[in-house]
C-alpha cells in the first residue's frame, strides 16, 4: 500500500503535473484527455441536519443543505460528475425514527446521486421496511453480492450500472458486508451473502472485457480494515483485479487522500472513505485518455460546513 504522502507523487495529476505516463500536465491538455469527477458519500446515517454549533467535535458540520451547495457548485464549474454512495443512509437521528427512510432518500434524489450501495443499517427497518422505502429513490441501489430471492427486495436492486461520460464508460458495481453476527436475521430475512471477493472479480471482469469500460468504481460496505483476516477494503485492493477505485465505508474511516494499493497485476487501486454523518464530501478527478490507454487522478476531501462562509 503506497501512503497518502506518495499518492500525489505516484498516481495523481496534482499541483506539480506529474501523471503515470511521466508527461507534464500540459502535454495532457494537448490530448484528448477527459475529466471524469467523482463526488462520494457513506455512512450518512440520516443525518438531515448540520452538526449544532457548539458540538465538541464536530461543531457546524454536515447537513444535507451544506452539501448541496458544495456539489451545485462543483457541477456548475465541471461537465462530468457523479455522485456516489456506500451505504448505510439509514439509522442515526430521529427522521429515520420518524419516517422510515423517506426523508433520507427523497433528499438524496433531490441531491441528483447517481448511485448508493447497501449497508447493515439499511436492514434496520427490516428488508420489508427497504424495500417500501424505494419507492422513495430516483437512483438505483447497486450490490452483486446480496441474492434477494425470496425476500420484497427481489428485483429491487442492480448488480452494477454503467454511465457514459462524454467517450468515457464508466462501470459502478457494489459489495455488501455480511449481515450475519451483524444484523438480527429476522431484519434482513432470506437475504443471501455471496463471497465479496468472488463476485468483485466476477462482475469487474465483466464490465472490463465486456462492457468495455474505461473507469471501474466499487462501492463498497465491506469496511476499510480490521485486525484479523476478515474480508475488507484493504483485501479487496490487493486481491483485485481491474478496479481502479473503491469507495468504501462502515468503519467510519476518515482518509483525507485515498490510499493507494498494488492489485494482483500491480496495477494502482484506489481506496476512499469520508468518515460518517456527512461531515465530509470526497472528490476524486479522473483524467482518461483512451488513445494512451492511460488513467490519472486527483483527490480531495471538502469539509461540509456553511458553503457561503467557506468560500
Amino acid at each position: 500500500m503506497t501512503n497518502r504522502r506518495d499518492f500525489i507523487r505516484t498516481f495523481a495529476v496534482g499541483v506539480a503535473g506529474l501523471n503515470l505516463t511521466g508527461l507534464p500536465f500540459q502535454a495532457l491538455a494537448k490530448r484528448r484527455v477527459t475529466k471524469i469527477t467523482i463526488l462520494h458519500t457513506n455512512d450518512v446515517h440520516s443525518h438531515i441536519d448540520p452538526f449544532p454549533a457548539n458540538d465538541p467535535k464536530y461543531p457546524g458540520l454536515g447537513g444535507v443543505a451544506q452539501r448541496a451547495a458544495i456539489i451545485n457548485d462543483i457541477r456548475n464549474k465541471e461537465r462530468n460528475v457523479l455522485l456516489l454512495d456506500a451505504g448505510d443512509i439509514f439509522q442515526g437521528t430521529p427522521y429515520f425514527n420518524l419516517f422510515g427512510g423517506e426523508v433520507e432518500l427523497k433528499l438524496m434524489s433531490q441531491l441528483g446521486y447517481d448511485a448508493g450501495t447497501i449497508g447493515n443499517h439499511d436492514f434496520d427497518n427490516g428488508v420489508d421496511g427497504l424495500s417500501s422505502q424505494l419507492k422513495h429513490a430516483n437512483f438505483p441501489l447497486i450490490v452483486c453480492n446480496y441474492d434477494f430471492k425470496g425476500t420484497s427486495m427481489a428485483g429491487k436492486t442492480i448488480p452494477y450500472k454503467i454511465f457514459e461520460k462524454e467517450d468515457v464508460r464508466i462501470g459502478v458495481f457494489g459489495l455488501g458486508i455480511e449481515l450475519e453476527g451483524l444484523v438480527d436475521k429476522k431484519m434482513y430475512g432470506e437475504t443471501k451473502y455471496l463471497d465479496p471477493l468472488e463476485k468483485a472479480a466476477e462482475t469487474a471482469h465483466h464490465l472490463k472485457v465486456n462492457e468495455k469500460c474505461d473507469l471501474i468504481i466499487c462501492l463498497s460496505h465491506l469496511g476499510y480494515r480490521y485486525p484479523n483476516k476478515k474480508v475488507s477494503d484493504d483485501v479487496l485492493a490487493k486481491k483485485s483485479l481491474n478496479i481502479d477505485l473503491i469507495i468504501g465505508g462502515h468503519t467510519h474511516t476518515f482518509i483525507d487522500k485515498p490510499f493507494v494499493y498494488k492489485n494482483r497485476d500491480n496495477k494502482d487501486v484506489l481506496v476512499a472513505q469520508v468518515g460518517w454523518a456527512g461531515i465530509k464530501l470526497g472528490r476524486i478527478d479522473f483524467f482518461v485518455d483512451k488513445k494512451m490507454r492511460t488513467l490519472t487522478a486527483d483527490s480531495t476531501t471538502l469539509k461540509v460546513l456553511n458553503y457561503a462562509r467557506a468560500i
